[in-house]
């Protein structure tokens, strides 16, 4: 009898690529295991070495390439394969808007085998290169040379980033100016094996309507060297450079904020602007990282909500309030929820300054759902945009006994949405899903789905 093992590390197997996998990684079969390769293809034929094997599946590396697909491109980034912050680059990018579609069509494979789901063609860029407004690039010093970048992917190496592109170029002169700054000033750089330093983080948002500039310096503690020369330094780097803060994060942590923040220049917040729609953004504020793409998000959120003027809509997952407001001249009543206060504090203020009259509250959407059910109001409209885990099974089985009209889901992870949608059809029929993609170069999709009550 023969126990050997199908696979074992090392070995170099044939491999035909069927398809992308969440991470942009390429999925083949060898005698009927899934096996993972880095860098591979839907299409591609190829010798892959198994570099690690798993209870389900492995994971391989392309040893040689015997196939390529038509749509392989060399990545114009230099620092692509080190960096991982990508993973689509060596993809043609109308063919990244076809794999994207896939993933959700692979998902609703998985979870709801049998349902039949209009999923609509994947909704692109015109131009899909520095759209990021935000960069969070950490710090270390390289001998007497101030880095500043992003950790190699699985490692402790910082790569020193000058050009990203799919950063907006603002954030990528801002942040290369204020390195030469720190190292010509000598500030005490942080250092993540001693804990010792000063600047651990250089973070810079662009609000991309309005051309305004905020810096983020953090820092491990409140004190910093040559304060005032530094900021004079900083203040001439750019016009447009309307607020300069300091953020202290003392702990060890992965974390990039700490819990004060201090407005060392400037304003406490820059102003952007979606749409018709204006917001002030602090430094620690949650804002979509592509604006543009943002809109045609919200626009299709729009689309689905189909509404008249005459329904109330209910936003859980509020925020700052962005989706409600974009929804509110079409609809009667506007409410919405969010367990963070601050973002509720933010959502009112926004509400306001926006003319529109809104309620928000803070608390779990379940809840809420739930109070204002026996108070005897039912959303006809329930948009919500959780995070990457989806919905809290509580707040999918509040909803499935609310029973709100028209439900429209916007989801960051394709897999959640259709597992979540394997309870929600129970009640519902899901009319279509349109994926969007807000991070081009990336494995991410966003998809936005409408479900009317049966």
């Amino acid at each position: 009898m023969n126990d050997k093992p199908i696979m074992e590390e090392g070995m170099k197997i044939p491999l035909t690529i069927k398809r992308l996998g969440i991470n942009g990684e390429g999925i083949g079969y060898f005698k009927r295991n899934v096996v993972f390769v880095a860098g591979a293809l839907p299409g591609e034929e190829l010798t892959a070495q198994v570099t690690s094997i798993k209870r389900n599946f492995a994971e391989a590396r392309i040893f040689k390439m015997l196939k390529a697909s038509p749509h392989r491109q060399t990545p114009p980034c230099p620092i692509y394969d080190a960096c991982g912050g990508c993973q689509l680059q060596h993809l043609e990018y109308s063919q990244q808007l076809v794999e994207k579609r896939d993933l959700v069509m692979q998902a609703l494979d998985r979870y709801l085998k049998g349902t039949k789901v209009r999923v609509e063609k994947t909704i692109g860029m015109d131009d899909p290169w520095h759209y990021r407004n935000k960069s969070q690039f950490q710090t270390r010093l390289k001998g007497t040379k101030v880095i500043a970048g992003l950790f190699a992917e699985g490692s402790h190496q910082l790569l020193d980033i000058e050009q990203c592109i799919v950063q907006h170029p603002d954030t990528t002169v801002i942040t290369n100016a204020v390195k030469r700054i720190l190292e010509e000033l000598k500030i005490p750089i942080y250092d993540g094996k001693t804990m010792k330093g000063i600047v651990r983080t250089i973070v810079v948002r662009t609000g991309v309507q309005t051309g305004e500039i905020q810096l983020v310096l953090v820092t491990t503690r409140a004190k910093i060297p040559n304060k005032e020369l530094l900021l004079e330094k900083l203040k001439a780097i750019d016009i447009n450079l309307v607020s300069i803060v300091q953020n202290i994060n003392k702990e060890k942590t992965s974390l990039i904020f700490g819990d004060e923040t201090v407005t060392l220049y400037g304003k406490d917040t820059i102003h952007e602007k979606l749409g018709e729609l204006a917001f002030d953004l602090s430094a620690r504020a949650f804002f979509q990282l592509n604006p543009s793409q943002t809109v045609k998000l919200y626009d299709e959120i729009k689309r689905a909500a189909k509404l008249t003027g005459k329904e109330s809509v209910v936003d859980a997952y509020c925020g700052v309030g962005t989706i409600g407001l974009w929804l509110a001249s079409g609809a009667k009543e506007i409410r919405g929820m969010d367990v963070v206060h601050e973002s509720v504090v933010d959502a009112k203020a926004n509400a306001k300054k926006q003319g529109v009259t809104a309620k928000y509250v803070t608390g779990t959407a379940e809840k809420w759902l739930e109070v204002w059910s026996n108070e005897g109001f039912v959303p006809d409209v329930l948009t919500v945009d959780p995070p990457r885990t989806g919905l809290a099974d509580s707040l999918l089985k509040t909803i499935v006994k609310v029973k709100p009209k028209r439900f429209v889901y916007t989801s960051c992870n394709p897999s959640t949405l259709a597992k979540d949608l394997q309870q929600l059809t129970k009640v519902y029929n899901v009319k279509y899903i349109q994926p969007v993609d807000m991070f081009p170069q990336t494995a991410q999709v966003e998809a936005v789905c409408l479900l009317e009550l049966k």
